[in-house]
Protein backbone atom coordinates (compact mmCIF):
# COMPACT_ATOMS: atom_id res chain seq x y z
CA UNK A 1 0.00 0.00 0.00
CA UNK A 2 1.45 3.34 -1.14
CA UNK A 3 2.31 5.93 2.18
CA UNK A 4 -0.05 8.86 2.05
CA UNK A 5 2.01 11.15 0.80
CA UNK A 6 2.77 9.44 -2.32
CA UNK A 7 -1.12 8.37 -2.84
CA UNK A 8 -1.89 12.51 -2.43
CA UNK A 9 1.22 12.93 -5.23
CA UNK A 10 -0.43 10.28 -7.25
CA UNK A 11 -4.03 11.52 -6.90
CA UNK A 12 -3.03 15.39 -7.56
CA UNK A 13 -0.71 14.10 -10.65
CA UNK A 14 -3.67 11.92 -11.77
CA UNK A 15 -6.40 14.81 -11.57
CA UNK A 16 -4.37 17.43 -13.29
CA UNK A 17 -4.15 15.32 -16.16
CA UNK A 18 -7.41 13.76 -15.83
CA UNK A 19 -9.98 16.61 -14.85
CA UNK A 20 -9.74 19.64 -17.25
CA UNK A 21 -6.69 19.27 -19.43
CA UNK A 22 -5.87 22.35 -21.24
CA UNK A 23 -9.42 23.84 -21.20
CA UNK A 24 -8.11 27.07 -21.70
CA UNK A 25 -5.23 26.72 -23.95
CA UNK A 26 -3.22 28.57 -21.57
CA UNK A 27 -1.10 26.16 -20.27
CA UNK A 28 0.71 25.70 -23.79
CA UNK A 29 4.01 26.11 -24.01
CA UNK A 30 5.23 27.59 -27.62
CA UNK A 31 3.35 29.78 -29.44
CA UNK A 32 0.50 29.25 -32.35
CA UNK A 33 1.09 26.76 -35.29
CA UNK A 34 2.43 28.20 -38.24
CA UNK A 35 -0.25 28.56 -41.08
CA UNK A 36 0.15 26.53 -43.95
CA UNK A 37 0.56 22.67 -44.64
CA UNK A 38 4.40 22.14 -43.18
CA UNK A 39 4.41 20.88 -39.89
CA UNK A 40 6.73 23.36 -38.02
CA UNK A 41 9.03 21.30 -35.61
CA UNK A 42 7.77 23.02 -32.49
CA UNK A 43 4.13 21.86 -33.62
CA UNK A 44 2.08 21.39 -30.42
CA UNK A 45 -0.91 18.83 -31.45
CA UNK A 46 -4.31 19.13 -29.58
CA UNK A 47 -4.91 17.25 -26.41
CA UNK A 48 -8.26 16.02 -26.01
CA UNK A 49 -9.11 16.80 -22.19
CA UNK A 50 -12.12 14.51 -22.27
CA UNK A 51 -10.34 11.28 -23.05
CA UNK A 52 -10.67 7.93 -22.52
CA UNK A 53 -7.21 7.83 -20.65
CA UNK A 54 -8.31 10.77 -18.76
CA UNK A 55 -11.42 8.95 -17.89
CA UNK A 56 -9.79 6.11 -16.85
CA UNK A 57 -7.34 7.82 -14.35
CA UNK A 58 -10.10 9.20 -12.50
CA UNK A 59 -11.85 5.32 -12.51
CA UNK A 60 -8.26 4.10 -11.56
CA UNK A 61 -8.15 6.59 -8.60
CA UNK A 62 -11.49 5.27 -7.27
CA UNK A 63 -10.76 2.20 -7.08
CA UNK A 64 -7.35 2.77 -5.38
CA UNK A 65 -5.43 1.55 -8.70
CA UNK A 66 -3.10 4.31 -7.53
CA UNK A 67 -0.26 3.03 -10.14
CA UNK A 68 -2.70 2.78 -12.90
CA UNK A 69 -4.19 6.27 -12.27
CA UNK A 70 -0.65 7.68 -12.87
CA UNK A 71 -0.05 5.70 -15.82
CA UNK A 72 -3.67 6.77 -17.17
CA UNK A 73 -2.92 10.27 -16.12
CA UNK A 74 0.48 10.65 -17.90
CA UNK A 75 -0.99 9.26 -21.10
CA UNK A 76 -4.23 11.28 -21.10
CA UNK A 77 -1.22 14.53 -21.37
CA UNK A 78 -0.41 12.98 -24.56
CA UNK A 79 -2.18 13.93 -28.24
CA UNK A 80 -4.18 11.70 -29.80
CA UNK A 81 -6.12 11.35 -33.03
CA UNK A 82 -9.96 12.05 -33.11
CA UNK A 83 -11.67 9.66 -35.41
CA UNK A 84 -14.43 10.15 -37.52
CA UNK A 85 -16.30 7.16 -38.50
CA UNK A 86 -19.53 7.61 -39.32
CA UNK A 87 -22.91 9.85 -39.06
CA UNK A 88 -24.24 11.90 -41.57
CA UNK A 89 -22.77 15.08 -43.14
CA UNK A 90 -24.95 17.60 -40.88
CA UNK A 91 -23.25 15.09 -38.05
CA UNK A 92 -19.61 14.63 -39.03
CA UNK A 93 -19.67 18.46 -39.59
CA UNK A 94 -20.93 19.43 -36.44
CA UNK A 95 -18.38 17.37 -34.82
CA UNK A 96 -15.55 18.39 -36.24
CA UNK A 97 -16.27 22.10 -36.04
CA UNK A 98 -16.33 21.39 -32.38
CA UNK A 99 -12.93 19.68 -32.19
CA UNK A 100 -11.79 22.72 -34.21
CA UNK A 101 -13.15 25.02 -31.74
CA UNK A 102 -11.18 23.97 -29.13
CA UNK A 103 -7.90 22.73 -30.82
CA UNK A 104 -8.11 26.68 -31.28
CA UNK A 105 -8.26 27.53 -27.53
CA UNK A 106 -4.99 25.68 -27.18
CA UNK A 107 -3.28 26.99 -29.98
CA UNK A 108 -2.58 23.44 -31.15
CA UNK A 109 -3.39 21.83 -34.77
CA UNK A 110 -5.69 18.58 -34.50
CA UNK A 111 -5.16 15.57 -35.67
CA UNK A 112 -8.20 13.62 -37.37
CA UNK A 113 -9.14 10.37 -38.56
CA UNK A 114 -11.20 9.87 -42.01
CA UNK A 115 -12.50 6.68 -41.93
CA UNK A 116 -15.74 6.04 -43.48
CA UNK A 117 -14.58 4.78 -46.91
CA UNK A 118 -17.78 2.04 -48.30
CA UNK A 119 -16.72 -1.72 -47.86
CA UNK A 120 -14.13 -0.40 -44.97
CA UNK A 121 -11.74 -2.89 -43.45
CA UNK A 122 -13.14 -5.66 -46.18
CA UNK A 123 -16.15 -6.22 -44.13
CA UNK A 124 -14.36 -7.49 -40.88
CA UNK A 125 -13.53 -6.81 -37.95
CA UNK A 126 -13.56 -2.65 -38.65
CA UNK A 127 -16.34 -2.93 -40.74
CA UNK A 128 -19.00 -0.13 -41.77
CA UNK A 129 -18.43 2.87 -43.69
CA UNK A 130 -20.45 4.93 -46.38
CA UNK A 131 -23.05 3.24 -48.37
CA UNK A 132 -22.15 4.63 -51.55
CA UNK A 133 -19.91 6.39 -53.04
CA UNK A 134 -22.41 9.71 -53.45
CA UNK A 135 -22.86 9.00 -49.67
CA UNK A 136 -19.12 8.76 -49.13
CA UNK A 137 -18.17 11.81 -51.22
CA UNK A 138 -20.95 14.29 -49.17
CA UNK A 139 -19.62 12.82 -46.01
CA UNK A 140 -15.81 14.30 -46.46
CA UNK A 141 -16.73 17.58 -48.55
CA UNK A 142 -18.87 18.35 -45.35
CA UNK A 143 -15.70 17.39 -43.08
CA UNK A 144 -13.39 19.13 -45.24
CA UNK A 145 -15.71 22.07 -44.77
CA UNK A 146 -15.95 21.96 -41.69
CA UNK A 147 -12.18 22.21 -40.93
CA UNK A 148 -12.35 25.78 -42.56
CA UNK A 149 -9.15 27.86 -42.99
CA UNK A 150 -7.36 26.59 -39.74
CA UNK A 151 -4.20 24.07 -39.76
CA UNK A 152 -5.01 20.33 -39.22
CA UNK A 153 -3.72 17.01 -40.11
CA UNK A 154 -6.15 14.43 -41.74
CA UNK A 155 -5.09 10.68 -42.03
CA UNK A 156 -7.01 9.80 -44.79
CA UNK A 157 -8.80 6.04 -44.26
CA UNK A 158 -6.86 3.84 -42.72
CA UNK A 159 -6.10 0.17 -44.93
CA UNK A 160 -8.27 2.30 -47.99
CA UNK A 161 -5.23 1.55 -50.27
CA UNK A 162 -3.52 -1.19 -48.60
CA UNK A 163 -6.66 -3.24 -48.21
CA UNK A 164 -8.54 -2.89 -51.72
CA UNK A 165 -11.49 -4.86 -52.26
CA UNK A 166 -10.00 -5.95 -55.01
CA UNK A 167 -7.83 -7.57 -52.14
CA UNK A 168 -9.93 -8.76 -50.07
CA UNK A 169 -10.89 -12.15 -52.12
CA UNK A 170 -11.66 -13.23 -55.26
CA UNK A 171 -14.98 -12.82 -55.32
CA UNK A 172 -15.20 -9.36 -53.73
CA UNK A 173 -14.04 -7.57 -56.70
CA UNK A 174 -14.26 -9.54 -59.78
CA UNK A 175 -14.31 -7.10 -62.46
CA UNK A 176 -12.47 -4.44 -60.71
CA UNK A 177 -14.50 -1.93 -60.53
CA UNK A 178 -15.48 -0.99 -56.90
CA UNK A 179 -11.35 -0.59 -56.44
CA UNK A 180 -11.59 1.83 -58.86
CA UNK A 181 -14.25 3.36 -57.73
CA UNK A 182 -12.11 3.67 -54.03
CA UNK A 183 -9.40 5.25 -55.90
CA UNK A 184 -11.67 7.83 -57.24
CA UNK A 185 -13.40 8.12 -53.57
CA UNK A 186 -9.80 8.73 -52.25
CA UNK A 187 -8.86 11.03 -55.25
CA UNK A 188 -11.64 12.84 -54.43
CA UNK A 189 -10.98 13.61 -50.77
CA UNK A 190 -7.44 14.59 -51.43
CA UNK A 191 -8.58 17.46 -53.58
CA UNK A 192 -11.67 18.53 -51.44
CA UNK A 193 -9.75 18.66 -48.01
CA UNK A 194 -6.11 20.08 -49.41
CA UNK A 195 -8.86 22.71 -51.08
CA UNK A 196 -8.47 23.94 -47.07
CA UNK A 197 -6.02 25.77 -46.94
CA UNK A 198 -3.87 25.02 -43.59
CA UNK A 199 -5.10 21.08 -44.15
CA UNK A 200 -1.96 18.61 -44.48
CA UNK A 201 -3.67 15.31 -46.03
CA UNK A 202 -2.05 12.00 -45.83
CA UNK A 203 -3.03 8.59 -47.68
CA UNK A 204 -2.52 5.12 -46.34
CA UNK A 205 0.50 3.04 -47.26
CA UNK A 206 0.27 0.36 -44.86
CA UNK A 207 3.63 -1.00 -43.04
CA UNK A 208 7.19 -2.59 -43.68
CA UNK A 209 5.47 -6.07 -43.60
CA UNK A 210 2.74 -5.50 -45.77
CA UNK A 211 3.01 -4.59 -49.29
CA UNK A 212 6.36 -4.33 -51.32
CA UNK A 213 7.53 -0.56 -51.87
CA UNK A 214 6.63 -0.71 -55.66
CA UNK A 215 3.23 -1.74 -54.70
CA UNK A 216 2.54 0.57 -52.39
CA UNK A 217 4.08 3.45 -54.68
CA UNK A 218 1.75 2.59 -57.54
CA UNK A 219 -1.40 2.56 -55.13
CA UNK A 220 -0.68 5.77 -53.62
CA UNK A 221 0.27 7.77 -57.29
CA UNK A 222 -3.21 6.02 -58.33
CA UNK A 223 -4.58 7.78 -55.42
CA UNK A 224 -3.59 11.35 -55.96
CA UNK A 225 -0.68 11.47 -53.56
CA UNK A 226 0.69 14.18 -55.83
CA UNK A 227 -1.68 16.65 -54.85
CA UNK A 228 -1.51 15.37 -50.78
CA UNK A 229 1.06 16.59 -48.58
CA UNK A 230 2.17 12.49 -48.37
CA UNK A 231 1.14 9.28 -46.98
CA UNK A 232 0.94 7.34 -43.26
CA UNK A 233 2.52 4.18 -42.31
CA UNK A 234 1.87 2.08 -39.33
CA UNK A 235 -1.89 3.07 -38.21
CA UNK A 236 -2.98 0.69 -35.57
CA UNK A 237 -0.64 -1.47 -36.21
CA UNK A 238 3.20 -2.91 -34.43
CA UNK A 239 6.52 -2.35 -36.65
CA UNK A 240 9.66 -0.69 -35.61
CA UNK A 241 10.00 2.91 -36.27
CA UNK A 242 13.28 3.05 -37.31
CA UNK A 243 12.40 0.45 -40.07
CA UNK A 244 9.16 2.23 -40.97
CA UNK A 245 11.19 5.05 -41.75
CA UNK A 246 13.66 3.46 -44.20
CA UNK A 247 10.55 1.95 -45.85
CA UNK A 248 8.64 5.25 -46.17
CA UNK A 249 11.94 6.84 -47.23
CA UNK A 250 11.95 4.36 -49.71
CA UNK A 251 8.53 4.87 -51.00
CA UNK A 252 9.20 8.49 -51.64
CA UNK A 253 12.08 7.73 -54.03
CA UNK A 254 10.02 4.86 -55.77
CA UNK A 255 7.48 7.56 -56.71
CA UNK A 256 10.45 9.75 -57.59
CA UNK A 257 11.82 7.68 -59.50
CA UNK A 258 8.82 6.52 -61.56
CA UNK A 259 7.63 9.79 -62.02
CA UNK A 260 10.25 12.32 -62.32
CA UNK A 261 13.28 10.39 -62.11
CA UNK A 262 15.63 8.75 -64.97
CA UNK A 263 13.43 8.43 -68.38
CA UNK A 264 14.41 4.83 -68.51
CA UNK A 265 12.37 4.83 -65.43
CA UNK A 266 9.49 6.75 -66.02
CA UNK A 267 6.23 4.63 -64.75
CA UNK A 268 7.89 1.73 -63.60
CA UNK A 269 7.36 1.75 -59.55
CA UNK A 270 7.69 -1.86 -60.38
CA UNK A 271 11.25 -1.90 -60.64
CA UNK A 272 11.56 -0.26 -57.38
CA UNK A 273 13.67 -2.10 -55.10
CA UNK A 274 11.79 -3.36 -51.40
CA UNK A 275 12.29 -5.00 -48.23
CA UNK A 276 11.38 -8.38 -50.25
CA UNK A 277 14.39 -7.00 -52.61
CA UNK A 278 16.13 -10.42 -54.23
CA UNK A 279 19.25 -9.45 -56.70
CA UNK A 280 21.78 -10.54 -58.52
CA UNK A 281 24.92 -12.12 -56.36
CA UNK A 282 27.44 -9.39 -56.77
CA UNK A 283 30.72 -10.11 -58.02
CA UNK A 284 32.84 -9.63 -55.45
CA UNK A 285 33.25 -13.01 -53.69
CA UNK A 286 30.47 -12.21 -50.54
CA UNK A 287 26.94 -13.15 -50.37
CA UNK A 288 24.01 -12.32 -52.44
CA UNK A 289 22.26 -9.40 -51.92
CA UNK A 290 18.49 -10.61 -51.16
CA UNK A 291 16.80 -8.80 -48.95
CA UNK A 292 14.93 -10.25 -45.87
CA UNK A 293 11.87 -8.57 -44.75
CA UNK A 294 12.09 -9.21 -40.93
CA UNK A 295 15.63 -8.25 -40.88
CA UNK A 296 16.58 -5.00 -40.85
CA UNK A 297 19.94 -5.79 -41.00
CA UNK A 298 20.19 -7.30 -44.82
CA UNK A 299 17.89 -3.70 -45.69
CA UNK A 300 21.13 -2.40 -46.75
CA UNK A 301 21.04 -4.03 -50.24
CA UNK A 302 17.87 -1.97 -51.13
CA UNK A 303 19.34 1.26 -50.09
CA UNK A 304 22.58 0.75 -52.33
CA UNK A 305 19.82 -0.08 -55.15
CA UNK A 306 18.13 3.28 -54.37
CA UNK A 307 21.64 5.15 -54.42
CA UNK A 308 22.35 3.26 -57.34
CA UNK A 309 19.20 3.93 -59.62
CA UNK A 310 17.77 6.93 -58.15
CA UNK A 311 20.68 8.85 -57.11
CA UNK A 312 20.02 11.64 -54.70
CA UNK A 313 16.46 13.08 -55.83
CA UNK A 314 16.15 16.87 -54.79
CA UNK A 315 15.16 16.93 -51.30
CA UNK A 316 11.91 19.20 -52.39
CA UNK A 317 10.31 16.43 -54.76
CA UNK A 318 9.82 13.85 -52.44
CA UNK A 319 7.17 12.72 -50.86
CA UNK A 320 7.06 12.84 -46.87
CA UNK A 321 4.67 11.01 -44.26
CA UNK A 322 3.76 10.47 -40.78
CA UNK A 323 4.24 7.44 -38.87
CA UNK A 324 1.89 6.06 -36.34
CA UNK A 325 3.65 5.24 -33.01
CA UNK A 326 0.86 4.77 -30.62
CA UNK A 327 1.60 0.85 -29.75
CA UNK A 328 5.06 -0.14 -31.66
CA UNK A 329 7.21 0.52 -28.99
CA UNK A 330 8.27 -3.07 -28.45
CA UNK A 331 8.05 -3.63 -32.55
CA UNK A 332 5.75 -6.39 -33.71
CA UNK A 333 4.94 -9.43 -31.94
CA UNK A 334 6.03 -13.31 -33.08
CA UNK A 335 4.02 -16.21 -31.19
CA UNK A 336 5.67 -19.00 -30.09
CA UNK A 337 6.66 -21.58 -32.47
CA UNK A 338 4.09 -24.31 -33.02
CA UNK A 339 1.24 -22.32 -30.88
CA UNK A 340 -1.22 -21.81 -33.53
CA UNK A 341 -2.47 -24.07 -36.64
CA UNK A 342 -3.96 -21.21 -38.48
CA UNK A 343 -3.31 -17.19 -38.86
CA UNK A 344 -1.74 -16.29 -35.95
CA UNK A 345 -3.56 -12.06 -36.37
CA UNK A 346 -0.27 -10.75 -35.33
CA UNK A 347 -2.37 -7.62 -36.25
CA UNK A 348 -5.18 -7.90 -33.46
CA UNK A 349 -4.29 -7.09 -29.64
CA UNK A 350 -0.94 -8.58 -29.60
CA UNK A 351 0.34 -8.99 -26.01
CA UNK A 352 3.43 -7.49 -24.51
CA UNK A 353 3.98 -4.37 -27.18
CA UNK A 354 4.10 -0.94 -25.69
CA UNK A 355 3.45 2.92 -26.65
CA UNK A 356 6.52 3.83 -28.51
CA UNK A 357 7.67 7.59 -29.43
CA UNK A 358 6.25 10.61 -28.79
CA UNK A 359 3.93 12.76 -30.89
CA UNK A 360 6.00 15.36 -32.39
CA UNK A 361 6.85 17.00 -35.83
CA UNK A 362 10.65 17.17 -34.03
CA UNK A 363 11.33 14.04 -36.17
CA UNK A 364 14.90 14.64 -37.02
CA UNK A 365 14.31 12.39 -40.30
CA UNK A 366 14.22 14.50 -43.36
CA UNK A 367 10.95 13.09 -44.61
CA UNK A 368 8.90 12.12 -41.52
CA UNK A 369 6.88 15.46 -40.79
CA UNK A 370 5.22 13.86 -37.32
CA UNK A 371 5.49 10.49 -35.22
CA UNK A 372 1.78 10.44 -33.74
CA UNK A 373 -0.68 8.29 -32.25
CA UNK A 374 -2.71 7.69 -34.39
CA UNK A 375 -4.96 4.64 -33.10
CA UNK A 376 -6.63 5.63 -30.05
CA UNK A 377 -4.55 3.52 -27.08
CA UNK A 378 -6.61 1.42 -25.06
CA UNK A 379 -8.87 0.33 -27.67
CA UNK A 380 -9.56 -3.00 -29.11
CA UNK A 381 -8.66 -4.20 -32.57
CA UNK A 382 -10.98 -6.72 -32.52
CA UNK A 383 -11.90 -10.19 -30.88
CA UNK A 384 -9.69 -12.76 -32.05
CA UNK A 385 -9.24 -16.28 -31.98
CA UNK A 386 -6.20 -16.54 -33.66
CA UNK A 387 -6.73 -19.09 -36.00
CA UNK A 388 -8.05 -21.80 -33.13
CA UNK A 389 -11.56 -22.14 -34.09
CA UNK A 390 -12.90 -20.99 -31.13
CA UNK A 391 -13.99 -17.77 -29.67
CA UNK A 392 -11.75 -17.07 -26.70
CA UNK A 393 -8.43 -15.57 -27.48
CA UNK A 394 -5.60 -18.23 -25.98
CA UNK A 395 -3.30 -14.96 -25.39
CA UNK A 396 -5.69 -13.47 -23.01
CA UNK A 397 -7.87 -16.48 -22.13
CA UNK A 398 -10.82 -14.47 -22.71
CA UNK A 399 -13.25 -13.27 -25.35
CA UNK A 400 -11.79 -10.14 -26.64
CA UNK A 401 -13.43 -6.98 -26.40
CA UNK A 402 -15.18 -5.38 -30.30
CA UNK A 403 -13.33 -3.44 -32.70
CA UNK A 404 -13.44 0.05 -30.69
CA UNK A 405 -13.97 -1.10 -27.56
CA UNK A 406 -12.17 0.80 -24.64
CA UNK A 407 -9.94 -2.51 -22.80
CA UNK A 408 -8.48 -0.58 -19.33
CA UNK A 409 -6.25 -3.98 -19.57
CA UNK A 410 -4.77 -3.56 -22.70
CA UNK A 411 -4.23 0.61 -21.91
CA UNK A 412 -2.43 -0.12 -18.64
CA UNK A 413 0.13 -2.39 -20.43
CA UNK A 414 0.88 -0.39 -22.97
CA UNK A 415 1.78 2.49 -20.94
CA UNK A 416 4.13 -0.54 -18.63
CA UNK A 417 5.53 -1.27 -21.64
CA UNK A 418 6.14 1.72 -23.21
CA UNK A 419 9.72 2.16 -25.12
CA UNK A 420 11.29 5.03 -24.13
CA UNK A 421 9.41 4.89 -20.87
CA UNK A 422 6.31 7.36 -20.26
CA UNK A 423 6.40 10.55 -18.95
CA UNK A 424 4.08 13.32 -18.49
CA UNK A 425 3.68 15.85 -21.31
CA UNK A 426 6.64 18.30 -20.98
CA UNK A 427 4.78 20.46 -23.58
CA UNK A 428 1.30 20.93 -21.95
CA UNK A 429 1.78 22.52 -18.35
Amino acid sequence: MPSSSLRRTLTAAALAAAVGLATTGTAWAGSTPSPGRTLAPGTRFYVDPDSKAAHQAVTDLRDRNFAGALGMAKLATWPQAAWFTSGSPAEVKTQVKDLVRKAARQHAVPVLVAYDIPLRDCSQYSSGGAQSDAEYQAWIAALASALGTGQAVVILEPDALSNLPSDCGPSSDPTGEISANRIADINYAVNVLEAQPGVSVYLDAGHSQWHSVGDAATRLLQAGVANAQGFFLDVSNFEPTAQLDQYGTWISKCIWFATKGPDWARGHTDWCASQYYSGAAPNDGQPGNSVNPKDASTWHWTDLWFDQNAGNPPAAELTHFVVDTSRNGKGGWTPAPGAYTGDAQTWCNPPGRGIGERPTANTGVALVDAYLFVKTIGESDGQCSRGTGGTIDPEYGIVDPAAGAWWPAQAHGLVANASPVLTFNPHLF
